[in-house]
């Protein structure tokens, strides 16, 4: 579970102009009966630094630039208060729009949607991750939720969205195939959230970003609220939370650009020959039940590495590129409930993963750069 009194440990750091005052209670915070409500649900008692300081500067309308790590709460820092938002203002024109755009097309179904709020993620994983939690905040509201990604049968996410979307959570490219196919439309959008906004931006994802949120549909900033959520802050993200984001306030969670202070890092000199053997060694000393994440550079690497700790005798899986969406979703499901407690994955293809209980983490192989480091 959640250590607080290590987060509360956790500096935090938040500057601009005429910065709302933190919470230290969720309680602290107007967010409405459903909003409190499901936050009880969802077992949630005590606001994480993150939350602490981002709730109170989202629902005051103000645009964010947050550096914060995965796994600090992050999506349960957005989700309520800009569902809070939403209940509170009610689908406006929106709607309004998503109907004439059914009768105009001579049927319901094939209405085009105009989300109120927008999501960003780079996989989809962390989009499911995310979709998942707005579930569980608009539980008992007439807000409904979408995810849209890659990989995924498109006409049934297109099936899914013409029942309505009020909030969409999405990969980049999968929302610009949808908006060229006239199923999205952004002119009503009033919440914009880029989450993991350095991975999307390490996976080459800018172009489609900037045509999303630059077309001239897209209402400007300072009209939308923008909010940007990264681990660390290049002078790539600085340029893009200059273009996107409108006097915001800038929220540092921690030191930035380091890792998670709850997490014990140990560094072992082993020659390339000797690591399998040493791997074992370390996995029979945390036992066999521990849940364990081992980085690997290559997907022929994580393949191979997969094959020998099954011939040793461990139940593991591997995720990487070149598998299909459902193996790497099974695969994911196989480690989370602990029936595979071994996961080989590569860095590109465990993006944004946010997996609680995992005990251990080992870079078999080591990462090129310092920001991949933080990440893993």
């Amino acid at each position: 579970g959640v250590n607080f009194d290590k987060y509360d440990d956790i500096p935090v750091e938040a500057t601009g102009q005429n910065c709302p005052h933190h919470i230290e209670s969720f309680q602290d915070v107007d967010m409405g009966e459903i909003i409190m409500g499901n936050i009880a649900l969802s077992r949630y008692t005590r606001p994480t630094p993150v939350q602490k300081y981002a709730i109170p500067i989202i629902k005051s309308k103000r645009d964010l630039m947050a550096c914060a790590q995965t796994g600090s709460g992050k999506t349960a820092a957005f989700l309520p208060p800009i569902l809070s938002q939403i209940y509170t203002d009610g689908p406006g024109e929106a709607l309004n729009a998503a109907k004439a755009s059914g009768q105009e097309n001579g049927k319901y179904g094939r209405r085009k949607q105009y989300p109120i709020s927008l999501v960003l993620a780079p996989t989809r994983e962390l989009a499911l991750q995310i979709y998942d939690e707005a579930r569980k905040f608009s539980y008992r509201s007439r807000v409904r939720p979408c995810v849209v990604y890659g990989g995924a049968d498109i006409g049934q996410q297109i099936r899914d969205l013409e029942r309505g979307c009020h909030l969409l959570v999405a990969t980049p490219g999968r929302l610009v195939d949808m908006m060229e196919r006239g199923k999205i439309g952004l002119d009503y959008c009033k919440y914009l959230v880029l989450d993991e906004a350095d991975r999307m931006l390490d996976m080459g994802f800018e172009p489609q970003i900037r045509r999303i949120v630059e077309q001239d549909t897209m209402p400007h900033k300072g009209i939308r609220q923008t909010m940007m959520f990264s681990a660390t802050f290049p002078k790539e993200i600085q340029i893009l939370a200059r273009d996107f984001l409108e006097e915001y306030i800038f929220l540092a969670v921690g030191r930035v650009g380091s890792t998670s202070e709850n997490i014990t890092q140990k560094v072992v000199w082993v020659e390339e020959s000797d690591k399998r053997s040493f791997l074992l060694d370390l996995l029979s000393a945390t036992g066999k039940d521990s849940l364990t994440l081992v980085f690997v550079e290559t997907k022929k690497g994580a393949d191979a590495l997969e094959d020998f700790l099954y011939r040793e005798g461990y139940a593991c899986t591997s995720i990487h590129g070149d598998r299909s969406q459902r193996d790497r979703e099974e695969a994911l499901n196989q480690f989370r409930s602990g029936k595979c407690p071994i996961l080989v994955a590569t860095a590109v293809a465990a993006r944004g993963l946010d997996i609680s209980n995992v005990k251990h983490v080992n870079n078999f192989d080591l990462p090129s750069d310092i920001e991949e480091y933080v990440h893993r």
